[in-house]
């Protein structure tokens, strides 16, 4: 193994030849919002687990899925300082190996998880909406909490690649550089290369299909199908607003993020995609800033944003309305004899769970 720690893939070699300008003071503004962001984001999450987790007076569905959503978010929120103090070191990776791999680890665990419960969002709104009464026959907290139990394990088996090849490397400038190194574990000099682009194309394109491509075919196609059931032409078209937003939060929360990650995958084999990967510096950090507000800019849309106002009690009223109202949808008497789902007048209000930015709230530069 120590001649195997000596190996480092072309990209990586690359990147420690490389020395990005730092503006100083530019560097410092990044600090202070990045700093800010963090607060706000920690807080944040910390407040909905409180009130989800403790002032809830009966555990629904709805109260399941955001209390593993505001978990993942809280649990990814903790590494926000470590990534500050990075930045405030002149982007160099001082806190050593273990918080190295610990901050990675955490990021790609939320990112998956959170894709995952997300889509399962989505299906659980369809079902409810295109067949009430399996749903109140079938739909249950226990239900619930089993489908997030699988989220988390289908996120911590695909975050495991990640924490093995995870290593922080000396540049040349004396900097520390927290990034992947594919080079480990590779058997001889011989098969480096291959070793190095095989494995940056796998995490890249693993990464682009579960936690990106396919929730969102789940989610869009669940939504869609709910505004196909909508029965009244006006309704339909709010919430056919309503599910352009949810889709396009998503997508542009995401596709920034994956786009530099394929970018770093052409670099392993055009050298001169390397300028672009210090370029992606900037969507990513972007991509962090709408991940550690997502609270804020998902309670725009809830409602009128109340439960920012009035944090514990409104937010606990609507998590608590929200459920009454998955119930009265969910009845078989709102069907009256017909075969199609009859769908409740106020259904616009009745999907406004976290939205796929509730996910996306915590990204470091170099993952």
């Amino acid at each position: 193994r120590q001649a195997s720690a000596t190996l480092i893939c072309p990209l990586l070699q690359m990147m420690k030849e490389h020395s990005p300008n730092n503006n100083t003071q530019a560097n410092m503004v990044v600090v202070c919002i990045h700093g800010l962001v963090s607060c706000l984001g920690i807080l944040e999450n910390a407040l909905i687990l409180w009130v989800v987790g403790f002032r809830l007076r009966r555990r629904t569905v709805a109260s399941v899925w955001v209390l593993n959503l505001a978990a993942s978010d809280f649990l990814a929120t903790l590494t926000l300082p470590l990534f500050t103090f990075y930045l405030s070191s002149s982007h160099s990776w001082e806190l050593g190996s273990i918080l190295c791999k610990t901050q990675a680890s955490i990021f790609f665990l939320n990112m998956f998880v959170s894709a995952f419960l997300l889509a399962a969002i989505s299906v659980d709104r369809c079902l409810l909406a295109a067949k009430p009464v399996w749903s109140q026959n079938h739909r249950s907290v226990a239900g619930a909490w089993k489908v997030c139990l699988l989220g988390w394990l289908w996120a911590a088996i695909n975050t495991l690649p990640y924490l093995l090849f995870r290593s922080v490397t000396e540049k040349q400038d004396k900097k520390k550089l927290c990034y992947h190194n594919f080079a480990l574990y590779s058997s001889s000099q011989d098969t480096l290369e291959t070793d190095c682009k095989v494995r940056q194309a796998a995490t890249a394109i693993s990464k682009l299909l579960l936690a990106f491509l396919f929730p969102l075919v789940v989610i869009a196609g669940s939504y869609i199908q709910i505004v196909l059931s909508l029965r009244y032409r006006n309704r339909r078209r709010n919430f056919t607003k309503m599910v352009t937003f949810v889709i396009a939060a998503f997508v542009l929360c995401w596709a920034p993020y994956h786009i530099v990650c394929m970018i770093e995958v052409s670099a392993e084999y055009w050298k001169q995609n390397l300028h672009l990967v210090e370029v992606g510096f900037c969507p990513k950090f972007s991509v962090r800033i709408r991940q550690s507000l997502g609270a804020v800019f998902d309670g725009l849309v809830e409602e009128g944003g109340g439960f920012l106002l009035v944090p514990g009690k409104s937010l606990r009223a609507h998590i608590q309305r929200k459920s009454s109202r998955d119930v009265s949808l969910a009845s078989p008497g709102s069907q009256k004899g017909s075969q199609s789902p009859c769908i409740s007048p106020d259904i616009q209000q009745l999907f406004p769970l976290p939205s796929p930015s509730e996910g996306l709230r915590n990204t470091h530069m170099d993952i």
